[in-house]
């Protein structure tokens, strides 16, 4: 009798949430069996929550001494501990800004016995970095066990490179820029939220800000060494990123041949909306839990190119964990299925949009 296919997603911050109700509403479609989900701490606020996620046929697992904390809460009896939920499951989905940690002290444990272990993008290090349809082929199942969902920018700019410079996966980049115009908090979040926008640091000599050091080393699994440089700020926002973006190309193009290859990629979205509000509440009405699942959304009325068609310059907004959530479902159906999982993942097509 082969063995279930269970994913376990640790945490439920603003990426685990919509991943577990994702998970578990499309589990038959994807090919799994069972989603677990491990909260570690039991909140009266988050009681709703987890119920909800519960409801939705996700089943709560939490450390061995917390069990009855979760009981007294009313949310019902976890079904397992930590350690158990780790030894059954097929794959893991940590959400948590502790992946490293958690892989040198629990994960590495567990490893022989596990498909995947996945991290987001603030994990730099975990494992090979990942975002569906950009290095898709850079995967080598049974050897790569540890994978890093990039981030949601870092999402955005490799998109753009790949879309605007790459085409035909031949390497048209000179150089990439890009700035970084980030919102402050999410909405889920009580504290972080900025008085005014806040300027930040190029901590990398090389690559500036982390979003374009992640896209270089997501390339680099391709074999290819771009030059990429990132700038950030924050905005005292709390809808969306949005990238202005600056590519030099090393042939000329044509606006057309851009606009072509935007509107033929399905993780692009088009928009003719020029505010953060007006996409943001496009997701909330019409995406899952809220979200858009395409990679960027972009604006074509921003795009420039110069006249000797070599530069191409532009804004896009980024759908914050939307693209990370949608690649991190697709690398633990490619664990489960690495022969179809492409096709069984067209099952959240219903989620990209052409247009915003």
């Amino acid at each position: 009798m082969s063995r279930e296919k269970k994913v376990l997603v640790i945490g439920t911050g603003t990426i685990g949430e919509p991943l577990i109700g994702l998970l578990s509403a499309y589990g038959k479609e994807l090919g799994i069996d069972e989603v677990l989900f491990h909260k570690r701490t039991p909140l009266l606020t988050d009681r709703s929550k987890v119920r909800d996620l519960i409801r939705k046929g996700a089943k709560l697992v939490t450390d061995a001494d917390r069990m009855d904390a979760f009981e007294d809460l009313e949310v019902g009896t976890p079904v397992m501990a930590t350690e158990a939920a780790l030894e059954e499951a097929s794959v893991v989905i940590d959400c948590t800004p502790a992946g490293n940690k958690m892989k040198e002290e629990l994960y590495n444990d567990f490893a022989a016995n596990t498909d995947l272990f996945i991290a987001q993008g603030s994990e730099f290090g975990f494992g090979k970095m990942y975002a569906r349809g950009i290095n898709d082929r850079a995967l080598i199942h049974g050897e790569d066990k540890f994978v890093q969902v990039v981030s949601c920018n870092t999402h955005n700019i490799s998109v753009l490179i790949e879309t605007l410079a790459l085409g035909d996966g031949k390497d048209n980049l000179d150089h990439g820029r890009f700035v970084c115009i980030r919102r402050s908090n999410d909405l889920s979040q009580d504290t972080g939220f900025l008085p005014s926008p806040e300027v930040g640091k190029h901590k990398d000599p090389e690559f500036g800000t982390h979003h374009a050091r992640d896209a270089y080393h997501l390339f680099k699994t391709l074999g290819l060494e771009l030059d990429l440089f990132s700038s950030a700020l924050k905005l005292n926002t709390q809808y969306m990123h949005i990238i202005q973006f600056h590519l030099r190309l090393k042939k000329k193009t044509t606006m057309d041949a851009l606009l072509e290859r935007i509107h033929e990629n399905d993780r692009v979205a088009v928009t003719y909306k020029k505010t953060a509000n007006s996409v943001f509440s496009f997701g909330r009405d019409h995406g899952y839990f809220g979200r858009i699942l395409n990679q960027t959304v972009i604006p074509p009325d921003t795009l420039a190119l110069t006249e000797d068609g070599t530069e191409v310059v532009g804004y896009c907004f980024t759908p914050q964990d939307g693209n990370s959530i949608l690649s991190s479902i697709a690398a633990s159906v490619w664990a489960l299925y690495p022969d179809d999982y492409e096709q069984r993942i067209q099952a959240l097509q219903e989620w990209f949009f052409d247009e915003v």
